[in-house]
């Protein structure tokens, strides 16, 4: 589904590119940045959710940006592993700082790939950035791409709460994605959640893992 939405058109252009310049952390820096929110690496989170699975599974990000969470699969033995990302810059970036791992210009709306091509797809504070309303149209595109199984790490509430984002409304929304999820596929059971709570103010971040029946 080719789509052009509020968002994209502020995240493909100059706004998302100085987001991605201001955010252009290293790997280490990112795992730093996860220790002074919560206390815990995303190395770590992520071994608690997909530690035990195979490090040849095919495994898609929607919304990679400059790849620090492909980089840290990578660095814990993940082999095939793809990126799809809206903004010109962040590909580019990606490009030049990353080895053997796949990174295609392209958006949520419209995943480039057959139907169950991955065994794993996942989002990153990526799905807290598309409108409400067109929500269940990105969800079933991910749906749509994995044989196996959703991960997704986002900003959660339990009721739909738009936040005001660098001066700008219509650009970033708390909610529970995961119930969405079930609420939207019939077959979906979810394997895990896990809350996490910044440690400097009352913000909760949840990472869940989605399967298949």
């Amino acid at each position: 589904m080719n789509k052009e939405t509020k968002q994209m058109e502020k995240w493909s252009g100059e706004f998302g590119k100085e987001y991605t310049i201001r955010n252009a952390l290293t790997l280490d820096e990112m795992e730093a940045l996860y220790q002074r929110n919560y206390a815990v690496s995303r190395t770590e989170m992520n071994l608690n959710f997909i530690g035990d699975f195979d490090r040849s599974i095919r495994i898609l990000e929607v919304g990679s940006n400059i790849g620090n969470q492909l980089l840290c699969l990578q660095k814990m033995g993940f082999s095939r592993l793809y990126g799809i990302e809206l903004q010109e810059y962040a590909v580019e970036f990606t490009k030049s700082r990353t080895k053997r791992i796949n990174i295609i210009e392209g958006t949520a709306f419209d995943i480039p790939f057959k139907d169950s091509y991955f065994d794993l797809v996942f989002t990153s504070g990526v799905l807290i950035h598309i409108a409400p309303a067109d929500l269940e149209v990105v969800m079933r595109e991910i749906y749509r791409s994995t044989k196996k199984r959703i991960w997704g790490f986002e900003y959660f509430s339990e009721i739909c709460t738009e936040i005001p984002y660098r001066g700008s409304t219509d650009l970033l929304w708390k909610n529970n994605f995961s119930k969405i999820y079930l609420d939207t596929f019939s077959d979906l059971r979810l394997v895990k959640e896990e809350k996490y709570k910044y440690l400097e103010n009352e913000n909760i971040d949840s990472m869940y893992l989605l399967e298949k029946m």
